[in-house]
């Protein structure tokens, strides 16, 4: 049987992790890798994604990695053109990329919400901006951005400038969608709800009292199924967004959040 992502060009924009573990990212590149794609990793830092690179080839997979800032134009354009060097065109963008930090509007300093916006959203649009044209070319493509159901409601602490970014992040995609269906283009967002990655442990610890393992306690304890998602629930997400089995699916908000964002409660 052939493997579901053969032979496809993915970039992946922050396959690394920013700490121990796995985050989002890292582990969507290793099993797109690991379904037969051939993974450019890219992530601010080199050294991050080269740990992605070296757990996909290990496993057997293809990978090449490169460094950038995505919130610059000039990074974006070198890492596009590194794609087509190392692959000669570019089936799958996953933008994976961003930073959290909890407050509202009276906590947030003007330079935070910039920086945030900045990372979290423009990083977006510039990857769309240089990549589309090559996609425009080819008629086919798959675009896979990561938003959050922090777009969508609540989730318990002050959140405002991630939850401004997430929710841009949904509009913007159904925008790619339908102006560029009729170029055999796709654009889908996926909607983590709580996941227990490397990203949570730094920024949020100090929203649930500055205890880890509270914290971890009372995220679990806030997801309806009893546990947070990991990594994995979010990256066989993506496998499907990416691959032909999703063929027929665009602008969709496809929910990964153990039924948070029903409100439901857990006995």
């Amino acid at each position: 049987m052939k493997a579901l992502m053969q032979d496809k060009r993915v970039v992946v924009i922050g396959a690394g992790s920013c700490g121990e573990g796995w985050g989002n990212g890292k582990a969507a590149a290793f099993l797109y890798a690991q379904e037969g794609a051939r993974v450019l990793a890219i992530d601010r830092d080199r050294a991050a994604a080269e740990e992605t690179q070296r757990l996909i080839r290990e496993a057997g997979g293809i990978c090449e990695v490169a460094a950038a800032d995505v919130t610059l134009s000039s990074d974006v354009a070198d890492l596009t053109e590194a794609a087509m060097d190392h692959y000669g065109g570019i089936d799958v963008l996953h933008n994976n990329v961003g930073i959290s930090f909890t407050g509202g509007p009276e906590e947030t300093t003007e330079e935070e919400w910039e920086r945030l916006i900045r990372v979290n959203q423009t990083s977006v649009f510039l990857t769309c901006k240089h990549v589309l044209p090559i996609m425009t070319k080819q008629r086919a493509g798959s675009i896979i951005n990561i938003s959050s159901i922090a777009a969508l409601r609540w989730i318990g602490f002050p959140y405002s400038a991630y939850t401004t970014s997430k929710a841009a992040i949904l509009g913007f995609t159904e925008n790619l969608a339908a102006q560029y269906a009729p170029y055999g283009i796709r654009a889908n967002c996926i909607l983590p709800g709580l996941m227990d990655t490397p990203m949570i442990y730094s920024p949020l610890t100090a929203a649930y009292g500055g205890n880890v393992e509270e914290m971890r306690a009372q995220r679990n304890k806030q997801c309806p199924m009893g546990f947070m998602g990991d990594a994995w629930d979010i990256a066989n997400a993506s496998l499907f967004l990416a691959s032909d089995m999703s063929r027929y699916v665009t602008g969709t908000r496809l929910v990964v959040d153990g039924g948070l964002s029903l409100g439901a409660v857990r006995p």
